[in-house]
């Protein structure tokens, strides 16, 4: 493994469980692959901006001599689909926030999630162009959502397993801090992560 991408979305700093468990995979990533490069992208401090008219109508043309024109516009996002179409893994850190992800996660999704880049139309169907990578999701939430009678509430790793497949990314794994808002499952939330972050194959 040579290069890993680490997304992180939470504002919280020390105080997020998703930070907590993500820095608890860098290091064992580091520790497994020393010479690996790794590339931190937070959304919280370096903030990408969401789709505009121009950046949408750059990633849609097909006239080249517009697209020059327009090419400013994707500078942004042709930094982070290198960013992570150069990565053999992708490690997305997120909160769930009423039921989702933070919209800072969805507007990276939305900058790498591109026709002509990370997938192509093919025939009736799509191709997915990030094949052969792996993902990890490391997940919090304050209720449990991985099983029980909130589990049809969790659209987070659902919809990112979607998006990451469309795009050709089918082995992921996921490890989650559950319960942080349930005060006798609180305390035991970050600790059964690690545990699964102990867990990982990777």
């Amino acid at each position: 493994m040579d290069r890993i991408l680490i997304v992180e979305s939470s504002p919280r700093g020390s105080k997020s469980a998703s930070r907590t468990l993500a820095s608890k995979v860098r290091a064992r990533l580091e520790a497994q692959y020393p010479e690996a490069r790794i590339v931190e992208r937070d959304l919280a401090h370096d903030k990408v901006p969401h789709l505009d008219e121009a950046t949408l109508k750059a990633m849609s043309t097909h006239d080249a001599v517009e697209a020059e024109s327009l090419k400013d516009a994707l500078h942004l996002s042709d930094q982070l689909t290198e960013e992570l179409l150069s990565s053999d893994l992708l490690v997305i850190a997120s909160p769930m926030w009423n039921f989702g992800i933070p919209s800072s996660l969805k507007a990276w999704i939305d900058h790498v999630v591109r026709a002509g880049k990370t997938f192509n139309y093919a025939g009736a169907g799509v191709e997915g162009l990030a094949k052969g990578k792996k993902a990890i999701l490391v997940l919090a939430s304050g209720g449990v959502f991985s099983e029980g009678p909130w589990k049809p509430w969790d659209t987070v790793e659902p919809y990112l397993r979607r998006i990451l497949g469309f795009i050709g990314i089918d082995d992921v794994q996921t490890v989650r801090a559950e319960g942080m808002n349930i005060p006798p499952l609180a305390i035991y939330a970050v600790p059964n992560g690690e545990k699964a972050v102990e867990a990982l194959v990777i």
